[in-house]
């Protein structure tokens, strides 16, 4: 192991070149911590946070080494944002290579490093995401907040500063993405008229017409309720996205696709990414899984990307619900096939909900067309399809399409397309005050 740092003895302490020296020895220390982390040397990783962690000296070696690793983490944060990653990427993407603290710490950051930019040159995305992850500056004095945030967590320094560097290490590594919006330090260009204020707030009611029907639906015991609750949510959904494409093309309203990363968690993967797929292809979004972040990029026009997030959400609280009350599987041996069931099960119903919101979105859009103006409906549909088709392939020019997974489990199979296809996704005749269907 390496030890070329320097360290300042008792009596140099107060001498007036120690503090470069304190900072320039924090630099190196922590430098080699992160290629220790790199190197996965979990001996030498160790002892550096040890030495980074020692106890508080007269000469303020605690202090240079707080401010390194506060400076080097906003470092990365701006070097995350280069690379097109945004707050709630980060954030999550923290959280799934490490820890939730990890997550928080990088939340904190992120925090710290927003301080630099006008609130003129952030946009709403980022806002909402900054609000969701509680990412604000909630200590009084950035010297403090190493101590304050070990307090909050309730851990010593040395926890600490191991997950600054491991933080660190995972900033630092962060591939370049897609862009899907303008970063923050970028003059927004004031666009907003009147009438699109007005169909944001439509926007707003719709979606939370949509999110109380699939509370319901995720709440209630009862299959048949949920039945009438939610592959009506979807036709709502449907019924909007259509008239906001009538509107944009009567008032010449020249936005194309847009963009947003929703999460895709472990476990079962890969049959969630499918899932979030099919109700984005419905929704007339696509979807772009990258399995080793993490996310899928979810490409669409606006009015949709929101509901496709939302609904996908939903499904598969109401999937997981279903799939625990089927319980444990073994086969005649006594082994464990919960797994392969599990897995099955939820192909299954990505397989099968497919088909009910093709099916609702197709029934609304054909009554659309039937109705006062139906004629132009049908070409300003294709050509949105299209506007997004080129979307993903110039985002993801080297895009590699595979087929869904191999499913081994047949009962597993069955029962998840039983599950989907008592899984609520309609809400229009609760929302619009018409009589249910029985």
């Amino acid at each position: 192991m390496r030890k070329a740092w320097w360290r300042p003895r008792s009596g140099e302490a107060g001498t007036r070149s120690s503090g470069p020296s304190l900072a320039e020895a924090a630099e190196e220390l922590t430098a080699e911590a992160v290629r220790a982390v790199a190197r996965e040397d979990g001996a030498a990783f160790r002892y550096l946070v040890g030495e980074l962690a020692g106890r508080p000296e007269p000469g303020g070696w605690a202090r240079a080494v707080d401010r390194c690793l506060a400076g080097r983490l906003r470092q990365g944060i701006t070097a995350a944002w280069e690379r097109n990653w945004q707050p709630a990427d980060v954030v999550r993407f923290a959280g799934r290579r490490y820890t939730a603290r990890h997550g928080r710490l990088a939340a904190d950051a992120i925090a710290a490093e927003m301080r630099a930019y006008s609130a003129a040159t952030v946009d709403d995305q980022w806002r909402e995401q900054l609000a969701a992850l509680g990412a604000e500056v909630w200590w009084e004095d950035d010297d403090e907040h190493p101590a304050a945030w070990c307090g909050r967590e309730r851990v010593d320094r040395a926890v600490m500063v191991a997950c600054a560097v491991e933080l660190l290490h995972l900033l630092q590594g962060l591939p370049r993405l897609a862009s899907i919006g303008s970063r923050p330090g970028t003059p927004r260009t004031e666009t907003s008229a009147p009438p699109q204020a007005r169909v944001r707030e439509v926007d707003q009611r719709m979606l939370a017409k949509v999110r109380a029907l699939l509370a319901k639906a995720e709440s209630t015991e009862f299959p048949e309720e949920a039945e009438a609750l939610s592959a009506r949510a979807q036709e709502l959904i449907a019924r909007h996205s259509i008239d906001h494409a009538l509107l944009a093309a009567e008032t010449g309203d020249q936005g194309g696709p847009a963009g947003r990363r929703v999460a895709v968690d472990n476990p079962y993967d890969a049959p969630k990414a499918v899932l979030l797929t099919v109700v984005a292809d419905a929704n007339r979004c696509r979807a772009v899984w990258h399995r080793e972040l993490g996310f899928s990029t979810v490409l669409g026009f606006t009015a949709d990307l929101a509901a496709v997030e939302m609904l996908f959400t939903s499904l598969l609280v109401q999937a997981t619900a279903a799939m625990v009350h089927a319980g444990p599987r073994r086969d005649e041996r006594g082994r464990s096939r919960t797994r392969s069931f599990r897995h099955a099960f939820l192909n299954a119903y990505a397989a099968r909900i497919g088909e009910r919101l093709r099916e609702a979105a197709g029934e609304a859009t054909s009554r659309a067309a039937a109705g006062s103006g139906g004629k132009d409906l049908l070409p300003v549909l294709a050509a949105r399809d299209r506007a997004v088709e080129r979307a993903v392939d110039t985002m993801f020019p080297n895009l590699a399409r595979s087929r869904a997974g191999s499913v081994s489990n047949y009962e597993g199979w069955v029962a998840g397309r039983a599950a989907a296809d008592l899984a609520s996704l309609n809400g229009r005749s609760e929302v619009t005050g018409a009589s249910r269907r029985s």
